[in-house]
């Protein structure tokens, strides 16, 4: 069994030698004087737990020293647990630590029985963290496609139809509510498509008002309005040989949409204020978050341009239909956010079953957001449902005994997995029930254990 590594960050040299021979038959001990020695260490040794004394050089009797060697650990590897030694006088000093993000505090004179408890818990949840950590990272490595995370039914489904619908030159209409990730679709039929090394060109019909919108679609030529100083290529021309992207088809005024069935139909347009045809050889992906079949009842979009965009229509799903989805996704943001606020958190059990009852009106988008802001709001390493910002529906007191009955299983389950970090062992046991019989409700309540891998 390979020994967990332990860092001694300590200036006195007689405490140095106590844990040498306390501590180097269960683990393999390096050691630090000064902060220049503690972050040399920290990137060639690895350890995995560190014990940090306050009081380093060059002010041993002042604890901020010690204060930027822990935060600079945290910076390069927010996974190492760091157990900080301060004097006993020093509580203080301990409790703000922990807020940084020390993972406990051992009051000195040291206690080697009690402290080498500590260092087990610390460097047994170091290895849980890290094998969760690498099996995410697997997790969506194998269930993601291309940029896109999804492990539900709908989802495979989708990436199915990416993959036929890539190869060919049909037409792609995206339907989903706005934040469900349909720009990203787009980008995955054209990565796969043979335009791959072509541009993809996206623009958003109803972020331009409809008197400018016609110029950034097709170009103008020189003099052919107002303003119009130079010639100008619109979003068609820079699209040609890739593919163009029109989010928000639904708001194309009923002129614009008779000059964008033209296209379809003869692959050439004319610039505003030109006379010569241009002949362009490029793939047409529209999405829309309207519904457009309501749209063509009220004469608002033209039915013959309806056929000639949706070839193909995918049906992007809102993320409270996602399920276990939402938790996967959570995870892929909460890495990135960790990253690049150099904070150290995790979701508690109680956050993660907020993140599964909230309805996300703004689907991925809000999700994403929410979690950037929870990692900049906790104010210690777990963050709670408060740094979520998250309005949870109240229950209604008109559901039937069963659907508060299959509520409270769920709810259940999705607390003790998140306690037990997705093990299906401890958690049955927890629920009093067998594995075989957790499987099952696993599946009829459609949770999947590895998103809780946090």
């Amino acid at each position: 069994m390979n020994k967990s590594k332990l860092l001694i960050i300590e200036d006195d040299e007689s405490i140095r030698t106590q844990l040498r021979y306390a501590l180097q038959h269960e683990y393999t001990v390096s050691f630090a004087e000064d902060h220049a020695q503690a972050m040399a260490q920290l990137h060639e040794f690895k350890p995995s737990v560190v014990s940090l004394d306050l009081g380093l050089p060059p002010s041993p009797n002042s604890a901020e020293e010690g204060f930027k060697v822990l935060e600079g650990i945290l910076q390069v590897a927010p996974l190492t647990k760091v157990i900080v030694l301060t004097g006993n006088n020093e509580r203080e000093n301990a409790l703000r630590a922990l807020r940084l993000g020390a993972f406990d505090y051992h009051l000195k004179p040291i206690e080697l029985e009690e402290f080498k408890v500590m260092l087990r818990r610390a460097a047994y949840l170091q290895e849980l963290e890290l094998e969760s950590e690498t099996a995410l990272k697997g997790l969506e490595e194998t269930i993601g496609f291309e940029e896109i995370l999804g492990n539900t039914a709908t989802m495979r489904d989708i990436f199915k139809v990416i993959q036929r619908v890539a190869k060919t030159e049909a037409t792609v209409l995206i339907e989903g509510q706005s934040g469900t990730g349909k720009e990203l679709i787009a980008k995955a039929i054209h990565s796969r498509s043979r335009r791959r090394e072509g541009p993809f060109v996206a623009i958003n019909c109803g972020a331009i008002p409809d008197t400018l919108l016609e110029a950034e679609l097709f170009g103008h030529e020189r003099g052919a309005f107002t303003g119009a100083h130079i010639q100008r290529k619109g979003r068609f021309e820079l699209a040609d040989r890739g593919t163009l992207f029109l989010d928000e088809i639904g708001e194309l005024s009923v002129s614009l949409q008779v000059k964008l069935l033209r296209f379809l139909q003869e692959r050439t347009l004319e610039r505003i204020g030109g006379r010569d045809l241009i002949r362009l050889d490029l793939r047409v992906i529209a999405a829309t978050n309207r519904d457009l079949n309501a749209q063509l009842q009220l004469g608002r979009f033209r039915e013959d341009l309806y056929y000639r965009l949706s070839t193909v229509t995918i049906k992007v799903p809102p993320l409270k239909e996602r399920g276990e989805d939402i938790l996967l996704l959570a995870n892929a943001f909460l890495r990135r956010a960790r990253l690049e606020h150099r904070r150290k958190a995790r979701f508690s059990p109680e956050a993660l079953q907020a993140l599964m009852a909230y309805g996300w009106p703004g689907n991925i988008r809000e999700l994403e957001n929410k979690v950037n802001r929870a990692v900049i709001m906790a104010r210690g390493n777990l963050i709670e449902p408060c740094d979520l910002d998250l309005e949870l529906p109240r229950p209604h007191s008109s559901s039937s005994l069963k659907e508060a009955r299959e509520r409270v299983e769920r709810d259940a389950i999705v607390e003790v997995l998140s306690r037990n970090r997705g093990n299906i062992s401890r958690a049955a046991q927890e629920l009093g029930v067998s594995r075989p019989t957790l499987h099952a409700l696993l599946g009829k309540h459609h949770i999947s254990p590895k998103a809780f891998c946090t």
